[in-house]
This record gives C-alpha cells, structure tokens and sequence, in this order.
C-alpha cells in the first residue's frame, strides 16, 4: 500500500472522527436543551465584575425586576384615582390590600399593623415572579433556592431583630422556653425549640423553592409526552397539561399565601411574648 493512499485514509478517518465528536456534542447540547432543568438554568445578560467579584446582571435578576416595575406600576395606575365606584384595576388593588391586611391583623393582632408593608411586598413578589414563571419562554425566579433564601432571610431578621427589640435579649430567650416545663427538662425543650426557630428560613424557603421546581418540571414532562407520542396519543398529555397548568396557577398563589401566613404567625408569637 503506497503512502499516499494511506495518508488518504488518515484523513479521511480524522475527519470521521470530527464528525462523529460533532455530532456527539450536539446530541449533548440538544440532550440539556430539552432536559427539565434547563429552563432553571442562569445565564448572564451583562458580564460585570468588581475586584473578581461577580456582580453580573442574569435572567433571574431581570425577572426579579421586571416582577418588582409590575407590581409598583399596578398599584401606582390603579390608585392614582380613588373613586367612591372603583374601576376594576383599583377593586383589585384594594382587594389584594384588604386581603393581606386582614391576614397580618387576624395573625399578628394590632401591634402588627406596622409590618404591613413587609408582608404585603413578600406576598405581592413571590405572587408575580410565580406567574411570570408561567409564562412562555420566561425564567421562574422563585425556583431558585438563594432567592427564596433571601426573602425568608429578610423576613427571619427582622422577626428576630424585632424580638430582641421589644422583649429584650433576656425575653426573646424566654420565648424558646415555655412556661411551666419542669427544670430537669428545660435545657433539652430550649435546645429544640431554638433549633426549630434557627431552620424556619430554610423550611421557608425550600417549600416554596421545591413546590415551584416541581409543578415546573412535570409540566416539561408532559410537554415531552405531547411531541412525542404525536397527534393521536398526544392528545391524552395535552389535556393533563392544561389541568397541570390550572393547578400550578393554583399553587402559585397558595405558596405566596403560604409563605405570607408563615411570616406572620412567627411575627404573632414575639408579639404573644412574654
């Protein structure tokens, strides 16, 4: 066999060997495309860095933002006027108004009116950013677990800021001990019951992180089900889909409404304190 005829077949393997890695690497990129967990995936819109600190500007942060402008535009258009026969956009506002507000005053009591604003902000933003995650071709902020963090961190600090403020340090202690447990077991329900008080921003967080995570993965599943047992047998995961939607409509609320009464119970008890 002459050089130049295996020299020929070198290459000609090389090349099959480019196509064969081509080939693999899309599979693999249509493989994550298409996977469950890609639509959680951050990816950066403006590369921005301080001192090799990444301050970059994401899809989750744009999401965060664009919640935040409709919630503050919603309320600044529908009660810019305050008629005696309200339109829809204000019966809404002052419904979802009325709404949180009884929740804080019925939890907390009066002395938690002041904490108003807070639950209103966390119910509102948690409640948009769910149904921005519906959306076609959008980012679910709340599905990320350090943004639900944040919101329960926010929440956990000012209760315990709170605490120690009106009950002072000697007080917010008291509060892990309940009265009239015997002295042989006070070291033990103290040490469970601040334990329990420590997690509340993890079990804040990760119910809300979980349940966004899991509606939004078994809808993409069901999608997957509709392509690809085609027009006849794909009506089946259509229709499951669409009632799928319904309930994570629901759920997007409930987690909210979940989220909000939590916060306000743990408010409750430093104001039922003593």
């Amino acid at each position: 066999m002459s050089d130049h005829k295996i020299s020929h077949e070198i290459i000609a393997l090389e090349n099959s060997a480019k196509v064969e890695e081509a080939v693999s690497a899309h599979a693999d990129v249509t493989h994550e495309k298409h996977s469950p967990l890609a639509q959680f995936e951050v990816k950066k819109i403006v590369d921005f860095k301080v001192n090799n600190i990444d301050l970059s500007f994401t899809n989750s942060a744009l999401y965060m933002v664009i919640a935040t402008f409709l919630i503050i535009t919603f309320m600044l258009f529908s009660t810019r006027k305050k008629s005696l026969i309200p339109s829809r956009l204000q019966t809404i506002a002052e419904s979802v108004y009325n709404f949180i507000f009884d929740i804080v005053k019925s939890t907390i009591g009066e002395e938690g009116i002041k904490f108003f604003p807070l639950v209103f902000c966390l119910f509102t933003f948690i409640l948009i950013s769910n149904f921005l995650g519906m959306t076609p071709y959008s980012f679910t902020s709340t599905a990320q677990v350090v943004v639900t963090f944040s919101l329960a961190m926010i929440a956990f600090s000012t209760i315990t800021i709170f605490a120690i403020f009106r009950n002072g340090f000697l007080g917010f202690l008291h509060m892990f001990l309940p009265s009239g447990v015997p002295l042989w077991m006070a070291p033990v329900i103290f040490l469970i019951e601040f334990f329990s008080f420590l997690i509340r921003p993890i079990t804040l967080s990760v119910r809300l992180f979980a349940n966004i995570v899991a509606g939004h993965v078994l809808l993409k599943v069901v999608a997957g089900f509709i392509i690809s047992l085609g027009i006849i047998f794909g009506v089946f995961p259509f229709l499951f889909s669409i009632i799928m939607t319904g309930f994570e409509l629901f759920v997007a609320v409930l987690q909210a409404y979940i989220f909000s009464i939590l916060v306000c119970a743990y408010l409750g008890e430093t104001t039922r304190a003593h």
